[in-house]
């Protein structure tokens, strides 16, 4: 499994009447979790679209178990599972800044799509990405 970590710091936009960081913002956060674990492996989102690969997501799950606040320090945990083959599979965690709290779990799957968006077999470029950093 490769694993990347992004920090991010709470903005009061974050944040709900109740002080707490409002529930979609870690699907957000999970997103550029996912942006920063691409570009870590040496590849942005951007340069894979252009390629004509997409990846929308297909299904996305999140449990909620410690609140983040306003001003919080987080840790993005971006895991790719590379056990998955026809999709893409990421799973998440939410840390408190010193790590030691997961304020949230998750994961989100993605199919591979042409810019028609026709579902298409995994790209031999990011196979050979995943396979080349699976390795160091």
């Amino acid at each position: 499994m490769i694993t990347h970590q992004t920090i991010y710091r709470v903005i009061y936009g974050d944040t709900d009447n109740m002080g707490f960081a409002y529930y979609s913002n870690y699907l957000r956060w999970f997103e550029m979790g996912r942006t920063e674990f691409f570009r870590y492996l040496g590849l942005t989102y951007k340069e894979i679209e252009e390629s004509g690969i997409f990846l929308p997501v297909s299904e996305v799950y999140c449990k909620y178990l410690h609140p983040a606040h306003y001003d919080d320090v987080l840790i993005i945990e971006t895991s790719l599972d590379t056990s998955v083959k026809a999709s893409m599979k990421f799973n998440y965690r939410i840390l408190s800044e010193d790590g030691n709290t997961i304020l949230a779990k998750g994961e989100t799957r993605h199919a591979f799509t042409d810019r028609s968006g026709r579902v298409v077999r995994p790209p031999k470029l990011l196979i050979e990405l995943i396979a080349k950093n699976r390795s160091t």
